[in-house]
């Protein structure tokens, strides 16, 4: 009996588009120290991204812990922070329908040894800030993605 190549055949053409549909993966980690190991990092227009936050430090949530909340362009830093600076009970992320509009995609706060893996696309050229809405940690846990034009 003579098998057939074409489920074969179309795995192999179908391949170049599912790999151009796979997301551009990062990582970046977060410590004890209160920082970034990355600044920020480049992407195209309609790229999906797969971004992934390590805490490579030993502290624990409750005392030391970080997230990373990516923001629309031209949003205020300093005033988002304040404003998830009152939200503890709601993981340091602003509720108020307004400032909520700024957040396009943010990890679970995380502890020494936790990780999380957010997944997005940018449809328009721009900087898009991103930062650790842990009260205090914003002025030193910040970066940019920068999106360019396809």
């Amino acid at each position: 009996m003579k098998k057939s190549i074409l489920p074969l055949l179309a795995t192999l053409c179908a391949t170049p588009a599912a790999i151009a549909q796979a997301p551009a993966k990062f990582e970046i980690t977060c410590n004890d120290q209160m920082t970034y190991n990355s600044k920020g990092f480049e992407v195209t227009a309609g790229q999906k991204v797969s971004l992934t936050l390590k805490n490579v430090g030993k502290i624990p949530l409750k005392t030391m812990g970080h997230n990373l909340v990516l923001l629309k362009p031209g949003t205020s830093l300093a005033a988002f922070s304040g404003k998830a600076g009152a939200e503890k009970n709601n993981g340091y992320l602003p509720q108020d329908a307004e400032t909520k509009k700024a957040i396009i995609a943010a990890t679970k706060r995380l502890g020494g040894g936790d990780s999380d893996t957010i997944t997005f696309t940018l449809t328009e050229p721009g900087a898009y800030p991103f930062m650790c809405t842990t009260p205090g940690h914003f002025s030193v846990m910040q970066g940019v993605i920068t999106v360019k034009a396809k």
